[in-house]
């Protein structure tokens, strides 16, 4: 099968003659060779979804070939390892073929027989990795809804919670700061729940005049009180087999946190002026950008309120606690903001992305996501509303010393740049400009998987 580039092909024997013989064969076949008479270094040089294939003898000194392959399979199960067998080793091989090795070449062998061999195991690594793009390209777009975008901990840990509950019948309250996306949040636990294919229904509790809320919630019938000329289906009802999201749980008045907590416990409504009970089959996920135990505590929450809510509690970090999500969400807003507006992505300067790194984001995502649709619109001309304030002393990241700064920006770039290249790795290198040793070394030390960044 035709290539644009070489595919990678590692040799690794501590006999000079095979090493010059075989490696001559391959070069002279076009792949991009690696010899090597020793395994450890090959390690280093491989990674997930790494393109090409490992030939090695089976007896070196060191790691031998054997206990190569199985550290090659704990990278990649699917990266095929071919094995040069002396003839007492055939019997080994066999067995190694069993425990997942590609093949295996009995030496002495011909330049033939190794050229077919590798030929076959680069057209199935090449197969392999085709098929994992098509899969997750399938998947992000049969994904339905909102995504959690990020790759801290913090954040790992939160959307592996969240799939775990989104099915779950038992309702969720989420807490974060305002502007973290506990709408997003919501939404994300409907479409990624049996109840996707009913309404989604969402009400601030906060916006609703006190003396309209009930009536917002549980609909009333014509006639129930002054101006109630018609009927009206409230949201609860309307969010029937589905979910309500009730954003600001913290401003509903006292006296109707009574009547919600009877209908979260006997899943049915009254509308208002009227005595006939509707049953309810939904979820509820409840929103507070407060403490909301301490607010029971202190009196101007219900207690028991609160008790029954938090059955499954999900916290968004504010992002200054998830700084290394910067960039891949900004990327994000960027892209989002370029359709919308039919506009060319500028680029982003490195100042320009340090400034980013070091904001405290009071108004968390929901600011990022405003200053990413700005820079669109306006480029280079775009103001960060903060970047003219004065250095300080908290600018010296914490105590950071200085090369744990330079390595704090190096990792910021890398990330940056395989956010923009979608994971990329080709087009990273090339506007990185360093060797792709370097990077797949530095991707290593900083934790950092291109497939993280596919979009």
């Amino acid at each position: 099968m035709s290539q644009s580039q070489p595919l990678p092909v590692i040799l690794i024997d501590d006999e000079h003659h095979i090493r010059m013989a075989a490696g001559q064969t391959l070069e002279l076949a076009g792949y991009e060779l690696s010899t090597l008479e020793r395994a450890e270094p090959a390690l280093e040089l491989l990674g997930e979804d790494w393109p090409g294939i490992v030939v090695t003898d089976i007896n070196l000194p060191g790691i031998d070939g054997l206990e190569l392959m199985r550290r090659v399979q704990g990278i990649d199960p699917d990266l095929p390892v071919i094995l040069i067998t002396g003839h007492g080793d055939i019997s080994m091989a066999v067995g190694a073929i069993r425990d997942g090795a590609y093949d295996f070449i009995e030496k002495p062998f011909a330049s033939e027989l190794l050229l077919d061999v590798v030929r076959r195991a680069l057209d199935k690594r090449s197969l392999t990795l085709e098929n994992r793009r098509l899969k997750d390209e399938l998947e992000a777009q049969d994904a339905p809804g909102p995504r959690i975008i990020g790759k801290t901990p913090a954040i790992r840990a939160l959307r592996q919670l969240s799939r775990s509950v989104a099915g779950m019948p038992a309702d969720i309250l989420i807490q974060a700061e305002t502007g973290c996306g506990k709408d997003l949040l919501a939404r994300y636990l409907h479409e990624h729940g049996s109840r996707r294919e009913h309404n989604f229904v969402a009400i601030n509790c906060g916006a609703v005049p006190d003396n309209l809320i009930e009536s917002e919630l549980f609909g009333h019938e014509a006639g129930a009180f002054t101006d109630a000329k018609t009927q009206r289906i409230g949201k609860f009802e309307h969010a029937n087999g589905g979910t309500l999201f009730l954003d600001e749980i913290e401003s509903m008045p006292m006296a109707l946190q009574i009547k919600l907590l009877r209908v979260l416990e006997e899943r049915a409504i009254e509308r208002l002026g009227s005595n006939d009970v509707i049953p309810l089959d939904l979820r509820v996920i409840a929103a507070t950008k407060v403490d909301l135990k301490a607010e029971a505590e202190a009196g101007r929450f219900r207690e028991d309120l609160y008790y029954r809510l938090n059955v499954v509690r999900l916290d968004i970090p504010p992002l200054r606690e998830r700084r290394e999500d910067i960039p891949l969400l900004f990327q994000h807003f960027v892209l989002v903001a370029s359709s919308l507006y039919g506009r060319e992505i500028p680029q982003l300067s490195a100042e320009r992305m340090h400034s980013l790194m070091t904001h405290d984001w009071p108004g968390n995502v929901r600011e990022l996501r405003n200053l990413a649709e700005r820079y669109v619109l306006l480029g280079e001309g775009c103001t960060f509303d903060f970047d003219n304030r004065p250095i300080t002393a908290d600018d010296a990241a914490d105590g950071m010393t200085l090369p744990e700064q330079v390595e704090r920006f190096e990792k910021m770039l890398i990330h940056t740049e395989l956010g923009r290249h979608g994971g990329s790795i080709k087009d990273t290198l090339a506007s990185l400009g360093v060797p792709r040793k370097t990077l797949y070394d530095k991707m290593k030390k900083y934790g950092l998987d291109k497939n993280d960044y596919k979009q």
